[in-house]
């Protein structure tokens, strides 16, 4: 099949939410939303094995305000891979894209992830059997490099091979990932970061959509990147401050309503969390990917501390959600909204 869809030959996602383990569920990504109308939002790796034999409804159920959702999916046997690809479609989501770039130890024994930076003919396979298995874009997110390669051949090797098999877009996380000697979580600090390479590859593909992961903080920082790159990708900064993503509709794509205010996006996500609480999940599931939301304001201790102590209280409703926003400084939020 080709690629019909329109998320990387229209309206191009110049902004997106990383897919990071335990952390960006389907509640996260319903929260996500509430602050920015068009930053692409990505699931939680799952891997092909869960997909095909596992309880799939829990493992990529979303909601459709969720869109544009897209699917990060580990594995590496190309037919397993164009299995879950349709599976993936079949739920609705816009687009699939193949992990290589976690380089925890489980991930290394079933041969997915950052290992893979070292068979780019075998990911290459994977993005075939994927772009002919279903119709919407196939992506690839990986590392510049692994262990002792250069960056320069690596990711050129990367780049040719899936390009020349179809990939819609790769996203490029700036560091090398060290499978000897450091820890997943050291791999997201300790090894350099370099830019750099990922312009570099882009001056080699002009025609192609290469997005920046890896570092990112601000948008004031990364901004400056679109000039030359397609796309940026912020992780733990978009989880940790989400009223990043309440600028990112203006900014990044010429919207003119105003920003998200923080006030506004808790008020605007009231009745998802309403409607999951009747379902039966527990508040506390959903508000802890909230915590951040007012990093660096006047009462966010305050909002973190309601929250994490009050959310997790049997039967705890909207209730608490009403007490933390009371807390974190009216007048501030009075005074935002008459500028």
């Amino acid at each position: 099949m080709t690629t019909t869809d329109g998320l990387y030959t229209g309206h191009k996602p110049r902004f997106s939410v990383a897919p990071m383990m335990e952390w960006t569920d389907r509640h996260c990504r319903a929260f996500h939303r509430q602050l920015s109308r068009h930053a692409l939002l990505y699931t939680e790796m799952v891997t092909t094995g869960a997909v095909i034999h596992g309880d799939r409804e829990h493992l990529l159920g979303f909601s459709d305000l969720e869109h544009p959702i897209a699917c990060q999916l580990g594995g590496s046997d190309p037919k397993d891979m164009a299995v879950s690809s349709r599976i993936a479609a079949d739920f609705g989501y816009d687009e699939v894209n193949i992990n290589v770039g976690c380089p925890s130890d489980r991930v290394q024994s079933g041969r997915f992830g950052a290992c893979l930076m070292q068979e780019p003919e075998l990911v290459a396979a994977c993005v075939a059997s994927m772009k002919d298995a279903v119709d919407i874009p196939v992506t690839v997110k990986c590392r510049i490099g692994v262990d002792d390669q250069d960056p320069e051949e690596a990711l050129d090797r990367m780049a040719d091979a899936v390009f020349a098999a179809g990939a819609d877009a790769l996203w490029v996380h700036a560091r090398k990932a060290w499978l000897k000697g450091l820890s997943p979580k050291e791999n997201r600090d300790i090894p350099p970061l370099d830019y750099g390479r990922v312009l570099r590859l882009k001056l080699r593909f002009p025609e192609k959509f290469i997005g920046l992961n890896g570092g990112l903080q601000s948008l004031d920082e990364a901004e400056p990147f679109l000039e030359t790159l397609d796309g940026l990708m912020f992780g733990r900064a978009a989880y940790h401050t989400p009223q990043i993503l309440g600028e990112v509709d203006r900014r990044l794509y010429g919207a003119s309503t105003a920003d998200m205010s923080p006030w506004e996006a808790v008020r605007a996500h009231m009745g998802y969390l309403e409607e999951q609480l009747s379902r039966g999940v527990k508040l506390a599931h959903m508000t802890r990917h909230m915590l951040g939301l007012f990093h660096g304001r006047p009462g966010a201790r305050s909002w973190r501390r309601i929250l994490t102590v009050e959310a997790i209280k049997p039967g705890a409703g909207l209730e608490v959600v009403e007490k933390a926003l009371a807390a974190v400084s009216p007048q501030d939020h009075a005074a935002e909204a008459a500028e």
